[in-house]
């Protein structure tokens, strides 16, 4: 298999494994560094086994250490086959020893930042999408054709949403479905390399990778889904901005970096321990104009590629939280309302059925009449699993099969929902 079969990988962007320094993209002082720091760790060493863990080839590894071994840096203790098997001298301990001290990186060699710059922007998604596609995306969940129809052009467009509405319809479990839609896989750096700075950016717990071996891609580069990061209340300034380790000398790559060529969410937007007006400052150019500026420790400021979808999913009213210029650059605004009767009882018996809960006839009927009670006036799409979990809940507490009764209903629901203040006030 080529670079240009590998799927979601553009023609334009299929990164040949480098044979020399001046196509890695790097400097040879960064690389010397890398062998001598991996040596010191392993001990012994082959130039195979560097290969394999810096992610470089055998050229540019055996070339390296020739100069090791002209400046009495290694040492030569055998032959593993056609292969050197070498340690550090004592000066080699020595240097690598002090590299270690400023950096403690020795893991995959990372790519130039404008090899970055051009993979993601080669890699940009490009989505094509009619309702049948998304009502397949989207299945499993209830969606009316006229949610679908506000979804399409704007997963289309590859630029940010909002979506806002009542709390408890859906919001979140619509937004972290927009990544099917994607339906190929894109190129991740192990890391990038400014001023001659590491940054950690393939990460295993956000990144998924597809296992997939390709002798004539560049081993810097992990095939992996289209990433999908999810924030809520968490979310601090920090996560935006570039994190150094003050032991290992490695940086580690902000969230909207890690999030490139994929989806980042924000959840629950408005509720975070950063106020709204400073996260839509920070991002009111990245969204305008695509491209990030991050600092290293000593200022040196330097652009990434913004080229991901953010989307924010509240149930504040938008205009609470950002003024007219921000939300103009949020061109897909998409309410999420209130379920109907008819979507109710859909989701209703969907969850019955999944959880094979025995049930009377008019049970969606009379837990809407429930639900609707006491001054409440929207039905929720959240309530059928949330009353069945309850009941599940019940059935555990008397040592008895599930069930779904009227009184079963009212009981449940008389655990789910509070009780406005005159009410309770009265029983005293």
């Amino acid at each position: 298999m080529t670079a240009a079969t590998i799927p979601g990988i553009e023609a334009s962007f299929s990164p040949p494994v480098p044979q020399s320094i001046e196509q890695l993209g790097i400097s040879q002082s960064l690389v010397l560094d890398l062998v001598l720091r991996r040596v010191l760790l392993e001990g012994y060493s082959t130039l195979s086994s560097l290969s394999r863990a810096l992610r470089i080839s055998i050229p540019i590894i055996a070339n390296t250490f020739q100069q090791l071994r002209q400046q009495q840096l290694v040492e030569v203790k055998g032959m593993v086959g056609n292969d050197y098997q070498f340690v550090l001298s004592q000066a080699g301990k020595q240097l690598a020893s002090d590299r270690f001290q400023i950096s403690q990186y020795a893991g995959a060699a990372p790519v130039s930042l404008k090899d970055y710059h051009a993979a993601t922007r080669a890699q940009a998604a490009r989505v094509a999408v009619d309702r049948r596609s998304l009502r397949q995306a989207f299945g499993d969940l209830v969606v009316t054709d006229r949610l679908l129809d506000q979804l399409g052009p704007a997963l289309i467009s590859q630029t940010s949403i909002f979506v806002y509405g009542p709390s408890g319809n859906g919001k979140t479990s619509i937004a972290e479905r927009m990544l099917r839609v994607y339906q190929d896989a894109v190129l991740i750096p192990y890391a990038v390399e400014v001023d001659g700075q590491i940054i950690s950016l393939y990460d295993p717990v956000v990144h998924h990778r597809i296992e997939m071996e390709d002798p004539d891609i560049d081993p810097r580069w992990v095939l992996c889904k289209r990433p999908c990061i999810v924030v809520g209340g968490e979310l601090v300034p920090s996560m935006l901005e570039l994190r150094l380790d003050e032991v290992s000398g490695i940086y580690a790559a902000p969230l909207q970096m890690k999030a490139n060529n994929g989806i980042f969410i924000i959840d629950d937007f408005g509720r975070q321990l950063m106020s709204p007006r400073d996260l839509l400052n920070r991002w009111i150019v990245p969204l305008d104009r695509r491209v990030d500026y991050l600092s290293l420790r000593y200022g040196v400021k330097f652009q990434i590629p913004f080229e991901l979808m953010v989307v924010f999913s509240t149930n504040l009213d938008p205009n609470d939280l950002a003024d007219e210029a921000f939300l103009r650059r949020i061109q897909n605004k998409i309410y999420v309302e209130a379920v109907d009767a008819e979507t109710f009882d859909q989701i209703f018996h969907r969850v019955v059925e999944q959880r094979n809960v025995p049930h009377e006839p008019d049970s969606a009927e009379y837990l809407r009449y429930l639900c609707l009670s006491e001054g409440r006036r929207e039905l929720r799409a959240c309530y059928p699993v949330d009353i069945c979990n309850i009941l599940q809940s019940i059935s555990r507490y008397e040592n008895r099969p599930l069930r779904m009764t009227k009184q079963d209903l009212e009981r449940a629901t008389a655990l789910y929902f509070a009780k406005s203040a005159p009410e309770w006030q009265g029983e005293r």
